[in-house]
């Protein structure tokens, strides 16, 4: 079971943070439903496999499994959506990790903290570069980012 919470990321207050090493990732959905969305995930030197269940709330159930990489690299070639390509940097903040995206191609300027929880009544501390929750939009899963990105909406 996979509990997150999404925030955007004040990008002022970020800039001045040293996040530590990134690491860059590619990823596209064979299928993206609201029941059920199949990703493919390439980042670094690995490839991952995803199927996710439909949001509750702040909670959903997630298979993810390690595949080789060039296994990988030919399954992402047929996807059916755009790759969301972005440099992933983890952030240690309050006992939590934070997982924080700057996104590039059509969500160039996007910058997205997610973290994950053990229970959704968790309620971490948020790190001064946070600036709102978007837990419930949609809008900003991958998923969306992928066939609508941010470029056409801001």
């Amino acid at each position: 079971m996979e509990i997150e919470r999404k925030f955007l990321v004040n990008k002022a207050l970020w800039g001045w943070h040293d996040p530590g090493e990134a690491t860059l990732m590619q990823q596209a959905y064979l299928s993206s439903v609201p029941d059920c969305s199949v990703r493919i995930r390439i980042a670094g030197n690995c490839a991952m496999i995803t199927i996710k269940g439909r949001t509750k709330g702040i909670s959903r159930e997630e298979f993810e499994y390690e595949i080789p990489l060039e296994d990988g690299l030919e399954i992402i070639k047929l996807a059916k959506t755009p790759v969301v390509i972005k440099h992933r940097f983890v952030v240690e903040y309050m006992g939590f990790d934070w997982e924080v995206d700057e996104f590039m191609g059509d969500n160039e300027g996007l910058i997205l903290a997610e973290v994950e929880l053990e229970k959704e009544s968790d309620h971490p501390e948020w790190p001064e570069w946070i600036d709102r929750e978007v837990s419930g939009d949609r809008r900003y899963y991958n998923s969306q980012l992928a066939v609508n990105p941010i470029k056409n909406w801001i």
